[in-house]
């Protein structure tokens, strides 16, 4: 039987705790939607601490020619999941991150107040890692467990903001991803 990741007041145990001031209270208090990501910074280049200086609010614009316009960008998930498995979490689930920008999902408009964003780290195009997909389904099975969500409620970054984004993208296995669940 698999390890299930525990959440204890709204953070997974087991996680890396960066906190992220790029956060607001839940207007509801409601969680009912998991929203699937992938982030690489440059863009295609994995490791280092780009994606955590992200989300912290601390990356330098003059650290890489691609940050110029990330400088001033206030951005956040609550979860991330590197390429070796590693889970790091800026956000606790009983606040809002922003990682969804403008978004809707059946008509309510506004994601990041009712949604958990987990970012994995890759591209659109680069094929997953095996223990991505294994801590994902463990940490996407214990939220549904926790926050008592249907399968139907995870969803990737492309079914909130068609037209706009479309991670985690054709090289995210959704098959594989709901047999780790």
């Amino acid at each position: 039987m698999r390890a299930r990741h525990q959440i204890i007041d709204h953070r997974i145990e087991a996680a890396r705790q960066y906190p992220s001031p790029h956060t607001s209270p839940r207007p509801d208090g409601e969680v009912s939607l998991i929203v699937l990501h992938c982030i690489s910074l440059p863009a295609g280049h994995f490791g280092g601490r780009y994606v955590e200086d992200l989300f912290m609010g601390t990356l330098s614009g003059q650290a890489h020619e691609d940050f110029a316009d990330l400088t001033a960008a206030r951005v956040s998930a609550h979860l991330l999941i590197r390429r070796c498995g590693a889970l790091l979490q800026f956000v606790a689930f009983d606040q809002a991150a922003w990682h969804a920008g403008t978004s809707s999902y059946l008509g309510r408009q506004g994601c990041n107040d009712f949604s958990i964003g987990i970012e994995l780290e890759g591209t659109d195009t680069a094929p997953y890692s095996e223990i991505q997909y294994a801590v994902l389904g463990s940490v996407v099975s214990a939220l549904q467990d926790h926050y008592q969500l249907p399968a139907s409620a995870v969803v990737g970054h492309v079914d909130i903001a068609p037209g706009r984004k479309t991670d985690p993208g054709p090289a995210f296995d959704w098959e594989k991803f709901w047999h780790c669940c």
